[in-house]
């Protein structure tokens, strides 16, 4: 076990320090500070100050094109600028099987869902799901486990067991045969997993004034399985590519600032009841809050993309250096395959390679908001605080004063990403009965907001929630249940034209 699994601990045995970040601590006056700019306003008859920047400094200016999220933050050093486009590079390079004369290049596979970080997340925007047998299947995947059984406890599983005792969410293991997800391309001579098929099922929802909208609910299987049947336990979870923007600005929250919006056991009496994935860092060999991914499961930008390589693409770095990717021991001619690795890069991209990727992804500006101050805009904005969004979407955070020139865009930011970063239930209807270390197969992290309304011009289409199964941003909150039924419910019951303000404040965003 890591020597910094309990020491780090608080006051309720949830980790509290952020190694990642070169932190200087917060005086009292600065705290008082933060905490009178992250309060709700006492009124909404006009944009708050600095609201047209969520980004802080380093909002960019709206781009009017698909391009809106793929721009340096506005605050970026000239002198680091270089290593953001060398970092965008790596991020769309297309990786070739080995061997090959490109050795920068080699070690796709054998078995990948994608062959660059940019084929997921096109214009670094969020992905989707197909929307006919032969659409592009190449931002989403399925992940995979089983259940743990008897299996040993792992580091990270008796902190869990130690934190939460009988409350422990269930352990999980890769699937044999199949691993943590399913890879449904690969090269040739080999044969892909497994194909993902998806029928979906609409179910009509009656709203007020006369009006009616339909969600569309998923069945999620896999046909043609190259090694074995799957067994009757797996635990399927659909996932979508994320947006890339104002990962940074996630990364530089304090954690105790996130910690302190957890209310595990309802104490306040709202109904929200977010807590904290909790995860285990290979870098730092400890357990740390989790912040990306659908359900927190990774802890830093660094982790995140290091994973993504390992299993989507199939690319081995110093924090995975399994030159197979996310091949099991089942998969024999898949580890037995050419590979990459072990020429001058060592890993098949190395660590010079992934601090690019990483401050690339770290440093992807957030886009000024648009018509803040529009009459039904502003309105939206008070529904949305009224029925208790901003409840788990909380609104306005600050980012840690961080030292040296690698950090300076994020160092001391009022951003606006509306989310706790915490795990909330969801409801059955978007459970997906898969746990993720501390998650719950009903618990998602709420999802940051900035952004989501230039989803159609950047990415091309207006499908949201972890699997896309939502086809407007309405539809996305008529999904919501678990802790988020009350604030769902309310909206059904708004009059029409409070809907569409509240819509128009989501556009907004």
């Amino acid at each position: 076990m890591g020597q910094g699994v309990w020491a780090q601990e608080g006051a309720e045995g949830l980790p509290t320090s952020d190694p990642h970040l070169p932190t200087v601590p917060r005086t009292q006056e600065e705290r008082a500070r933060v905490a009178s700019v992250t309060a709700t306003p006492d009124s909404f008859m006009a944009p708050e100050a600095f609201e047209t920047h969520p980004g802080g400094a380093g909002t960019v200016t709206d781009t009017g094109d698909d391009t809106a999220f793929t721009l340096p933050p506005a605050n970026l050093p000239f002198e680091s600028k270089l290593d953001f486009e060398l970092g965008n590079a790596l991020f769309a390079k297309l990786w070739v099987s080995s061997p090959s004369s490109t050795k920068a290049s080699d070690g796709l596979g054998p078995l990948y869902n994608a062959r660059s970080c940019q084929r997921c997340h096109v214009n670094d925007g969020r992905g989707h799901p197909p929307e006919h047998p032969d659409d592009d299947r190449t931002s989403m995947f399925l992940r995979l486990s089983v259940p743990a059984g008897d299996a040993p406890l792992t580091a990270l599983e008796a902190y869990l067991a130690h934190l939460d005792g009988d409350d422990a969410t269930p352990r999980t293991r890769p699937v044999p045969g199949y691993g943590t997800q399913l890879q449904d391309l690969s090269l040739a001579g080999f044969a892909p997993e497994g194909r993902m098929e998806i029928a979906y099922e609409e179910i009509p929802v009656t709203l007020s004034g006369g009006e009616a909208a339909s969600l569309r609910k998923p069945l999620y299987s896999i046909s043609n399985p190259s090694f074995g049947a799957l067994p009757g336990e797996v635990q399927i979870s659909p996932r979508v590519a994320n947006q890339m923007i104002g990962l940074g600005l996630l990364e530089a929250i304090p954690a105790e600032d996130i910690l302190a919006l957890a209310d595990p056991d309802d104490a306040d009496g709202d109904g929200i009841s977010g807590r904290p994935n909790l995860v285990w860092s290979k870098r730092y060999d400890q357990v740390m809050l989790g912040r990306f991914g659908w359900k927190a499961g990774e802890p830093t930008v660094e982790e995140q993309s290091a994973a993504a390589f390992h299993g989507d693409i199939g690319i081995s770095s110093p924090l995975f250096p399994e030159p197979a990717g996310d091949c099991t021991v089942e998969q024999v001619a898949c580890l037995n395959a050419p590979n990459g690795a072990g020429d001058a890069r060592g890993d098949e991209i190395d660590q010079t390679g992934m601090d690019l990727v990483t401050f690339y992804a770290r440093n992807l500006g957030v886009p000024e908001r648009r018509d803040l101050d529009a009459p039904a805009v502003l309105w939206g904005k008070a529904l949305f605080h009224d029925i208790g969004c901003a409840s788990c979407h909380v609104p306005k955070h600050v980012t840690a004063r961080l030292e040296g020139t690698d950090h300076a865009p994020q160092s001391f930011q009022l951003i606006w990403p509306y989310t706790d970063l915490l795990l909330h239930d969801m409801g059955a209807g978007l459970a997906d009965d898969r746990p993720e270390h501390r998650a719950t197969g009903r618990e998602w992290r709420t999802a940051p907001l900035w952004g989501i309304g230039l989803t159609a011009r950047v990415s091309g289409h207006t499908t949201y929630l972890h699997d896309g199964r939502a086809r407007s941003l309405l539809e996305a909150v008529l999904w919501h249940g678990g802790e988020a039924e009350a604030a769902r419910d309310a909206v059904v019951e708004l009059p029409p034209e409070d809907r569409t303000a509240l819509i128009r404040f989501l556009e907004s965003l």
